[in-house]
């Protein structure tokens, strides 16, 4: 539903998944990216310029919070376009900002452990999965060998680090959006999800070494694998629980190589 705020500007929804996403615009075609209830954590992601320029934040009376940001022509990354240094670039600040990691402590992020991924896991998960004799190994396996990493280690993690979270502005400016999965997380945990998605894996370590800069030793590429299969033992309980299948299995396959390796 269309709605108007003060000086003339009107609200129109723009789809999305959420239903939380709206164009602003007021009388002269100007036009505002608006989104109903986001975290206040948009303002440093604003300040550090990981997202597009945040404009104003506005209280409803009907409770809502409203925030508005510059509106950006501009596309989402392609697939094969993440293993540009740019992305890499962009991850590493994140995960590198001392205030972003200040700001999202304030407002109540929470801190996501390895723990809480295989909590996450086994929670309402299916009989079938739960005795199926790969999984069942998997999971026990990284029950026992779960990443060290002391707390005062985690940094900010995007948690959905999507192609189409990404978005390339018609000037060349490179965002990083849609942050309702942020948390205090190892750094690995970001890496490991764009890696298994977007980069060969013949290419990793260079990926690390030369675009995201750190060093690569044995611990690093311990809890990368340990992170890449967590995500996908939490992907084929998802696509087990929508029916899709033949995603199911291919993950499933996937693991199986993964683990082979492993031990």
């Amino acid at each position: 539903m269309d709605f108007r705020l003060d000086n003339g500007w009107q609200i129109r929804p723009i789809g999305g998944s959420t239903g939380m996403a709206y164009m602003g615009i007021n009388e002269e075609q100007q036009k505002l990216f608006i989104k109903r209830n986001t975290s206040p954590f948009l303002a440093a992601l604003s300040l550090e310029k990981i997202t597009p320029r945040l404009v104003w934040t506005k209280h409803t009376s009907t409770g809502d919070t409203l925030t508005a940001q510059e509106w950006l022509n501009g596309r989402c990354l392609k697939r094969k376009e993440m293993k540009d240094p740019a992305v890499a670039k962009l991850i590493a600040r994140v995960h590198q900002s001392n205030l972003l990691k200040k700001m999202l402590r304030q407002v109540g992020g929470v801190y996501l452990s390895p723990a809480d991924l295989l909590g996450n896991y086994f929670r309402g998960l299916s009989s079938d999965l739960r005795h199926h004799p790969l999984l069942k190994k998997v999971a026990n396996f990284l029950r026992a060998n779960q990443p060290m990493l002391d707390y005062h280690h985690y940094q900010v993690s995007h948690g959905d680090l999507n192609h189409k979270n990404w978005l390339l502005s018609d000037n060349g400016r490179l965002y990083l959006v849609d942050w309702e999965s942020a948390a205090l997380a190892d750094p690995a945990l970001d890496l490991s999800m764009l890696m298994r998605q977007y980069v060969p894996r013949q290419d990793w370590q260079d990926w690390l070494i030369n675009k995201y800069q750190i060093r690569v030793d044995q611990q690093l590429k311990k809890r990368l694998q340990w992170y890449e299969m967590v995500q996908l033992l939490l992907e084929i309980k998802e696509f087990h629980q929508r029916g899709r299948f033949f995603e199911m299995n291919r993950n499933i396959l996937d693991l199986a190589k993964i683990f082979k390796k492993m031990i």
